[in-house]
């Protein structure tokens, strides 16, 4: 295999980035939308029909839906063909994950199945493991389960108290302890369960049969959506797992629960985006049948207002979601060629953009939760009703802020990966941010008129970097060592870097397309574009104008003064964009962008 070039996470903050290197939704080949549309059937043929049933968890449905997404091989598409898979790319994954986010609470069952529960042991497991358990995963003849989080480990996972002791022959590690909100935990087989050896500080993993003496499941818990994903309690009580059922190497389950949570973030966000296009659908749907004062509410601007947005911030999702997923891919192509075996580089090439992972994770849930709450908006006071299927999407989609850390966690995580990054040379971050600090001195237009249309929305990107890298280059260098104590400023700047993504995401994406397709065909993607900018440029100063006034003091008015300059952008008639959009997914009845 010839090497692939790739580039380093977080680069985006210093680079300038040209569309053709970047992959576009537009751009999936006949075989990879195959594979999406044989999602999209399985789930109206047996899911979306049983949404009720499912809730009310009948006759064991979920685990009876897991086999029979085995027996389609929907379970192994990421999972190589020597376990009877189908060894799909990690971008075609994601594809499949987008299809599967629309099914609810199936999704959840699903997505811990395939992600959690089985990616541990296929990245982290030796041979033998691997043989006994993951045909049997990916047949749907096991189904899976992770089992981290307990009753004072949550987002400080490594504060597990569950222990295993290794017996006296040496053949058994004896584990006990207790775990919580285990999603597929009423009905799995097989369990990777994260706890310390003897007096360890960090902990270590191991593969569980259920059925095993001394495993005890918990009723099922009640929550406030996802009803019909298993959630229980696990007890564990003297139970004897055998030496060789130590996943990976003594101490390294807190590394393994740590990568695996960067592919989980990013899968998130697909699902997230999978969810939004299945709620717009309903949203028009009822606005194109709903009558009040004689006509049907799609007609009027308030309600036209939120199904646009509705529109922009799922398109401005699906292209920052595919532009990293395709990166993470080449990252894994990268890896393979230099030697490194399928989970190894699985693990190196979704590290590699950790920054990116986390921060489409909190856009991708607030983006939904942003969508479904419009949804219920828009069908009124029927949206409050139970019957209606919003009021599903509404509920499910708030646990999406709380999965794979919380959104909290993720915004500290983005701006702290980026700097460390930095600080270790992986890419040059301060060297640019230094240069924008000199040039702070002398503003300069950011604009001289002469620009083409993409040439100004390039000017205004390259803009918003500049306003991120004087956030981070005056916050660091202001607070030193105690930028880890001010986790409101550290949340401001990651706020601007989501904004700034974004942004750029949906601009290369744009103008791909139209090189692709032709200028007349995406006027209303330059809609989305336009609005995406404006609002991009608004939020940006927004979130460094709270930042700067929390930490700078000297010199605050000449920072505030530099945020402006790089966050002003042309005024816009966003009614005119938001009406075009709107019209476009009134008149097609459904997400057609």
């Amino acid at each position: 295999m010839s090497k692939v070039e790739i580039k380093t996470g977080g680069e985006f903050l210093v680079k300038d980035i040209d569309a053709n290197d970047i992959f576009i939704p537009e751009e999936f080949e006949e075989e990879q939308q195959m594979i999406l549309q044989t999602c999209y059937d399985f789930l109206d043929a047996e899911v979306i029909p049983n949404l009720d049933k499912i809730d009310k968890k009948e006759n064991n449905i979920m685990r009876t839906l897991i086999s029979k997404a085995g027996e389609l091989g929907l379970l192994g598409i990421a999972v190589p063909e020597e376990y009877e898979g189908f060894n799909q790319s990690f971008l075609t994954t994601m594809y499949a994950n987008e299809a599967i986010g629309s099914s609810f609470s199936y999704a959840v069952a699903y997505m811990a199945h395939t992600g959690i529960g089985t990616l541990p042991l296929l990245y982290y497991g030796n041979e033998k493991q691997k043989q006994k358990y993951i045909p049997r995963m990916a047949s749907g003849e096991m189904a899976a389960a992770y089992c981290l989080t307990e009753p004072n480990a949550g987002s400080d996972a490594n504060s597990g108290a569950s222990r295993a002791t290794l017996s006296e022959d040496g053949k058994h590690y004896i584990l006990n302890g207790q775990k919580m909100w285990i999603t597929n935990g009423g009905f799995a087989d097989i369990l990777t369960v994260f706890a310390k050896i003897d007096n360890d500080r960090v902990l270590s993993a191991f593969l569980v049969e259920s059925d095993w003496e001394g495993v005890t499941v918990n009723p099922e818990e009640h929550k406030m959506g996802i009803k019909g994903s298993s959630t229980t309690q696990l007890f564990f009580s003297d139970v004897k797992v055998p030496v060789e059922n130590l996943l990976g190497k003594r101490g390294e389950g807190f590394r393994i629960a740590l990568n695996i949570l960067h592919i989980g973030r990013i899968k998130l966000a697909a699902n997230s985006l999978g969810s939004a296009k299945r709620t717009i659908n309903y949203a028009v749907n009822y606005a194109n049948e709903r009558k009040q004062f004689g006509k049907h509410i799609s007609s009027f601007g308030a309600i036209q207002h939120k199904l646009a947005e509705q529109v922009i911030r799922t398109y401005a999702a699906e292209s920052s979601i595919y532009r990293a997923s395709k990166q993470i891919d080449t990252a894994i192509a990268h890896y393979e060629s230099e030697g490194l075996e399928h989970g190894a580089a699985h693990i190196e090439g979704s590290a590699q953009y950790a920054v990116e992972c986390a921060l489409l994770k909190v856009y991708g849930s607030e983006m939904l939760d942003y969508v479904v709450d419009e949804a219920v908006q828009i069908y009124g006071g029927m949206g409050f009703s139970a019957d209606m299927p919003v009021d599903r999407a509404y509920r499910d989609s708030r646990i999406n802020r709380i999965f794979e850390g919380t959104n909290e966690i993720n915004r500290l995580l983005v701006v702290d990966t980026a700097i460390k990054d930095a600080q270790k040379n992986k890419y040059d971050l301060f060297g640019p941010a230094a240069e924008v600090m000199k040039e702070i001195e002398n503003l300069k237009p950011v604009l001289d008129g002469s620009e083409s249309y993409y040439e100004e929305k390039h000017k205004y990107v390259k803009a918003f970097k500049k306003a991120v890298l004087m956030a981070i280059y005056s916050m660091t260098d202001t607070l030193q060592r105690k930028l880890a104590f001010e986790q409101e400023i550290m949340m401001n700047v990651t706020d601007m870097m989501i904004q700034l993504y974004v942004a750029e995401s949906t601009l290369l994406r744009v103008e791909k397309l139209e090189t692709i397709k032709g200028a007349e065909a995406v006027k209303l993607q330059r809609d989305i574009l336009d609005v995406v900018i404006y609002d991009a440029a608004a939020k940006i100063q927004k979130s460094g104008k709270d930042a700067i006034y929390s930490y700078a003091e000297n010199n605050a008015n000449v920072l505030i003064k530099a945020l402006e300059h790089f966050t002003t952008v042309k005024g816009l008639n966003v009614k005119d964009n938001r009406r075009r959009i709107a019209t476009h997914l009134i008149e097609e009845n459904k997400y057609k962008f």
